[in-house]
């Protein structure tokens, strides 16, 4: 069995709508010299793996945790939490090379890990709903440092979805329940807030496409100062600026044949296309898509074989550049 490590793919061949490749049987005309040569790290169904270009399943550990945040680090590494509390590093050959458990500082409230980040400095930072904070742990998983977070309205499953520190020390925060995006200075003062809204549609029940809320999960600093957001059960993807205007979107059936449900990861490849995270959106929509700018759709990765309708955190290996997500 290849470790991920020492199998590193080569840049992602794209290729044009009419022969990208649906996973797993959608495409059966595509020549095997015409898939896309990527992989895909992602957890659910009991499992995080690595999925090959022809769905062979490279390297899987058991999780019984369906993972909000994941990552392949430049070692080669996955980074993941495997519980509610617990975050696991995890060396090619499955060993447990470090490990970190948070412990609710109110046990009544209880607590749920759903960001982390391995910083430049070799320290974590961990997103804690319940606790309402943030911390960064060292190597010996030493709290070096930790800050209250702004939050409306408390909830153990949802105070935070995705954490990211930015480049300038900075932290962009997802707070799910109160459908607000916000940026906390080193020191922890929110210094910008953007409110998402239902943009102009009624509120809807349900995880699916049937759903409809401000319950936002990602969001990501542009290098042209804007944000990227993946806005959860808004059913969209859209990018403001500082001010808080809408330069793009991409809304719930804009691109053809597909709906989306819960937006969920974004990343930002070094083409300038966006691969959005499709979850909750059962098994007529594929759950990863790369766009364009343009908004043609690239490829689609679709695959209820190694994964399911809760694969919310992913990560496409194999694409060099600086890639943001």
């Amino acid at each position: 069995m290849s470790s991920p490590s020492s199998t590193r793919s080569p840049p992602v061949k794209l290729l044009n709508w009419s022969t990208a490749l649906l996973f797993l049987g959608i495409s059966t005309l595509a020549r095997a010299d015409e898939r896309p040569n990527y992989k895909i790290l992602a957890g659910d169904r009991g499992h995080i793996a690595i999925v090959n270009s022809k769905g062979e399943v490279e390297w899987e550990v058991p999780c019984k945790n369906t993972p909000h945040d994941i990552v392949m680090l430049p070692n080669g590494n996955i980074l993941a939490h495997m519980s509610d509390s617990k975050i696991e590093e995890i060396s090619p050959d499955k060993k447990i090379v470090w490990t970190h458990v948070s412990k609710p500082t109110d046990a009544k409230r209880g607590l749920q890990i759903h960001a982390f980040q391995r910083l430049a400095n070799g320290h974590t930072m961990i997103s804690e709903s319940g606790n309402a904070r943030i911390i960064e742990v060292d190597q010996d998983d030493k709290i070096v440092k930790e800050f209250p977070l702004t939050v409306e309205k408390p909830s153990t499953h949802s105070d935070t979805r995705l954490v990211r520190q930015l480049d300038n020390g900075h932290y962009l925060i997802a707070h799910e329940n109160d459908g607000a995006v916000r940026e906390y200075d080193e020191n922890g003062k929110v210094v910008w807030t953007y409110k998402l809204g239902l943009a102009g549609r009624p509120a809807a029940g349900g995880h699916g496409v049937e759903g409809h809320g401000d319950h936002v999960f990602s969001a990501y600093r542009l290098p042209n100062g804007n944000t990227l957001i993946g806005c959860g059960n808004g059913n969209r993807v859209i990018e403001v600026t500082p001010e808080g205007q809408t330069v793009w979107a991409i809304e719930q059936t804009e691109l053809p044949g597909i709906t989306l449900a819960w937006v969920t990861m974004l990343e930002v490849l070094p083409n300038g296309n966006i691969l959005i995270g499709n979850c909750h959106a059962g098994k007529e929509n594929p759950q990863l898509i790369e766009v364009t700018r343009n908004k043609k759709v690239v490829w689609t990765f679709k695959d209820f074989k190694n994964f399911g309708d809760s694969t919310a955190a992913s990560q496409v290996l194999g694409i060099e550049g600086k890639v943001i997500r």
